[in-house]
């Protein structure tokens, strides 16, 4: 029972300082493309130095008119992803790593009274470079493909990111 104690005191104190380390929270744009949503509202919390969470959230709403009719769609989208970072240099950094999309989808046809809508699942992963300025801007790069797995389709969602660092 002693050994069972002195391991989680162990653990317990290996996460308070792992999380010492952080203080990082990112937040800003990320401009994609694909089936993505265009824009999206970006916020990174550093879990250390070499690991963090990313939370994107995207809204859609277009309409088109076809033969004088108006055809709605909307949606939002909410995507997860962990990444493992790897410093190129102090500023310098690339990622991988695993994550999932999830959201709501609606569209209302004007020609045909036809309205339908679902929820959507997506499993996703995420690949990019960034830089991170010494003002604490923060510009980055990445791929990130999506294989839909409910009422989704599958692509790359190629995104462009500017972002602020807090200290």
């Amino acid at each position: 029972m002693k050994k069972i104690w002195i391991a989680f005191l162990l653990i317990l104190s290996l996460e308070h300082f792992s999380h010492a380390q952080t203080g990082n929270h990112v937040l800003g744009l990320r401009f994609g493309s694909g089936d993505g949503f265009g824009t999206e509202i970006s916020y990174q919390y550093g879990l250390s130095t070499l690991n963090r969470l990313e939370f994107d959230l995207g809204f859609n709403n277009h309409h088109e008119y076809y033969n004088s009719v108006r055809n709605q769609y909307n949606s939002w989208g909410l995507t997860t992803l962990y990444h493992w970072v790897h410093p190129i240099d102090n500023d310098f950094k690339w990622y991988i790593g695993p994550g999932a999309k999830i959201g709501s989808w609606s569209y209302n046809s004007g020609f045909n009274y036809q309205y339908d809508n679902g929820l959507f699942l997506v499993a996703a992963g995420d690949i990019g470079i960034e830089y991170t300025f010494p003002v604490g801007i923060q510009l980055a790069l990445s791929a990130r493909p999506e294989l839909g797995l409910l009422n989704h389709g599958t692509d790359i969602n190629v995104g462009f990111a500017i972002r602020y660092q807090f200290k």
